[in-house]
């Protein structure tokens, strides 16, 4: 029901419209706001989650709450969205909170982090399990406050321009990797890289990287990354479930009537639901036009996942021995996480793997 039809609804009741109308019309004032995305507009879903967003805050207010996207690197570049929140360059960045592990590794958790939770899980802990409360509580002290808005369910493992069979393939492998992952595959001797979306095509073609990891089909392909490698991996264990955020300044946030509150709240949860479900139409179709044109799929070997657990345990307990929002972030998640599958294992993963069996082959 969009704004309009609600106060000609409220209308048919004398009574409810002499008290409702002033409170209204106080409820809504006219305000115009700039959201910077760390995504191009190449990538129409990733950044498409940010269009949508501003189109669902304009409908529910008629259009008297306006939102204008811009694509990264239109104000400031795709790694800075967070900063330009922060301090007050734009009202609001769409971003993932992982890109910012060099200020503070806590950041990692809410978006995703190596063996952590898949899509729905994280959707589960951040709605449910307390942890959109744990989150902000740490966003807080970078003048922010986040709504989930998007998930691209369990990436792939990236391009490589050779095979990767054992741990001593990793070792000198030039990787553009986001987020606290380059540290833990630093460990096995990878030369972790961090680029931003629109810089990982150039960087691949000229040889200045020798593998990267981006998205999954959709995005990959729209990239052009299997043009210049051939040999793509999965699953990318480091981003089970990558939850991204619409992080909004908190001065500006607390100084919106608590309706518009609400509507930035609904319209994020619309668009982190709108895009699982988009990737999920997607990524298969686009898949099958990869291999299709000579892609090779490979798995990472149980030798390199074992590898990576064992470097990932490591990692997470060096960090919780000096920082305590890491150590109170990352044992909530895992807590969570054990539960959870926990349960999966009895009903969804059992179902799954049955009908990943018996699916018709096309």
């Amino acid at each position: 029901m969009k704004r309009r039809d609600f106060i000609k609804l409220a209308g048919a009741s004398t009574v409810g419209a002499s008290v409702a109308s002033p409170a209204i019309a106080q409820s809504m004032p006219e305000l115009k706001w700039r959201l910077t995305s760390s995504f191009p507009k190449s990538l129409d879903t990733l950044f498409g989650g940010a269009e949508l967003f501003a189109k669902q805050v304009s409908e529910m207010t008629d259009g008297r709450f306006q939102i204008q996207p811009f694509a990264a690197g239109e104000i400031v570049p795709g790694l800075q969205a967070l900063d330009a929140a922060s301090n007050g360059t734009v009202e609001m960045a769409h971003t993932s909170a992982y890109y910012y592990v060099g200020k503070d590794p806590t950041f990692a958790i809410y978006t995703s982090v190596p063996f952590g939770l898949n899509t729905r899980m994280q959707n589960s802990w951040w709605y449910q399990g307390g942890g959109d409360q744990l989150g902000n509580e740490f966003f807080k002290k970078y003048g922010v406050i986040a709504h989930a808005a998007g998930n691209t369910g369990t990436q792939m493992g990236g391009w490589f321009r050779k095979e990767i069979k054992t741990t001593a393939d990793l070792a000198g492998l030039k990787f553009r990797i986001a987020g606290i992952t380059g540290q833990i595959l630093q460990k096995l001797g990878v030369v972790p890289q961090q680029l931003a979306g629109g810089d990982v095509y150039p960087a691949l073609e000229k040889g200045t990287i020798d593998a990267a990891e981006w998205v999954g089909p959709y995005d990959d392909e729209k990239l052009g990354l299997q043009k210049v490698a051939k040999f793509y991996y999965y699953p990318g264990f480091w981003e089970a479930g990558p939850m991204l955020h619409m992080m909004t300044n908190l001065e500006k946030w607390n100084s919106l009537p608590k309706y518009y509150q609400t509507v930035l709240a609904n319209a994020a949860a619309h668009a982190n639901i709108w895009m699982s479900a988009r990737y999920d139409l997607v990524n298969p179709a686009a898949l099958k036009r990869l291999v299709a044109t000579g892609t090779q799929l490979r798995p990472f070997s149980n030798e390199i996942m074992e590898a990576c657990l064992k470097a990932t345990n490591e990692l997470w307990a060096e960090i919780s021995a000096k920082n305590a929002d890491f150590k109170k972030s990352i044992e909530a998640m895992q807590a969570y996480r054990n539960d959870q599958y926990l349960w999966w294992q009895v009903a969804e993963y059992t179902n799954d793997s049955f009908m990943i069996r018996s699916r018709p082959k096309s």
